[in-house]
């Protein structure tokens, strides 16, 4: 296949990259600047249609996951660039499949399991989940990521693409062994003995495996009557206490010192960060997917840890005899 991923030059799409790279799919990444990868590398503006246009014109898969990180102060300007960054290159995207002559036969749109509101009661899936923004006394930072994942959505169902099956991705963190991903941060907290429960520990954390997020792709494209959004995430989410253990299980420490909701607040203000990455319980699960038949790899979070953990070392070992 031919598979092509505007933003995908990050950490997730290089994990995607790298997967159908090495399955013999011809892979092209779209980014704001040229770069060194084994697949192709074009150069787009994520915002207009240009050159970059004609990669999607016959391609058989697109991805897009463009959209600026989160992982920052929400002041208002990054609050605009990160709306922007999103709409703007969604509308692009769509805008390149409905001129295509041989239009995608699938354009898998990155979304957020932020979506869904922030509680502990019961698991959100795609039927029965509450979309969030009107929890009570709920950060206005909160509420600001609600509406980018529900105006991101929006962008991605307004273009009018009747060639091409959209599936709006609602991904939890992919966690991979890569440097800089979610899980090279926290795994350096345990690191440090600082890997303790966040918090009260109570919040929900909605995870999964690398390698599950790239077989639920192949899903996706491979299973037609699935549409619309799709929740990606593993089916079993914990709280952050039990998380945090288990992680530091898997490591082989014991020590994992806690923060208190006030200290992250300092702590992720220092970092430019926000406290909602830590504090929002995301409890999230894959209603769609579970239904449709996809099994799970890695379905709970002690075993998966203990990969991830392995590989990390693995990939410093390699590193350092290079």
């Amino acid at each position: 296949m031919r598979i092509v991923i505007p933003g995908g030059s990050g950490q997730v799409g290089t994990v995607l990259a790298r997967a159908f790279h090495a399955d013999g799919h011809e892979v092209v990444v779209l980014s704001r600047g040229a770069r060194e990868a084994p697949w192709r590398v074009v150069e787009w503006d994520g915002k207009t249609p240009g050159d970059w246009a004609r990669e999607v014109d016959g391609a058989d898969v697109v991805v897009n996951l463009a959209g600026r990180s989160v992982n920052c102060r929400y002041h208002a300007r990054n609050r605009r660039e990160i709306m922007d960054s999103r709409l703007d290159s969604t509308r692009a995207v769509g805008e390149a499949v409905a001129r295509a002559e041989r239009p995608p036969a699938v354009w898998l749109q990155a979304s957020t399991a932020t979506i869904y509101a922030h509680r502990y009661d019961a698991p959100n899936d795609e039927a029965s989940g509450i979309i969030g923004g009107g929890e009570p006394n709920a950060p206005d930072t909160w509420r600001f990521s609600i509406d980018v994942a529900t105006a991101w959505e929006q962008a991605a169902n307004e273009a009018r693409t009747p060639g091409t099956r959209k599936v709006l991705m609602r991904s939890a963190m992919t966690m991979s062994p890569d440097g800089g991903g979610i899980f090279d941060v926290l795994l350096g907290l345990v690191r440090a003995g600082l890997g303790g429960t966040c918090g009260n520990g109570r919040q929900y954390i909605s995870w999964v495996h690398d390698r599950d997020f790239v077989r639920a792709l192949y899903w996706l494209m491979e299973h037609e009557e699935l549409e619309g959004p799709v929740n990606i995430a593993a089916p079993n989410p914990l709280p952050n206490a039990e998380f945090m253990r288990a992680l530091r299980q898997a490591w082989g420490t014991r020590i994992g010192l806690p923060a208190t909701a006030w200290m992250l607040e300092i702590g992720t203000f220092l970092m430019r960060t926000e406290s909602e990455l830590v504090l929002k319980s995301r409890r999230v699960v894959p209603g769609r997917l579970l239904e449709s038949g996809f099994e799970f790899e890695f379905a709970e979070w002690p075993e998966a840890a203990r990969d991830l953990c392995r590989r990390w070392r693995e990939r410093r070992r390699g590193a350092r005899s290079v």
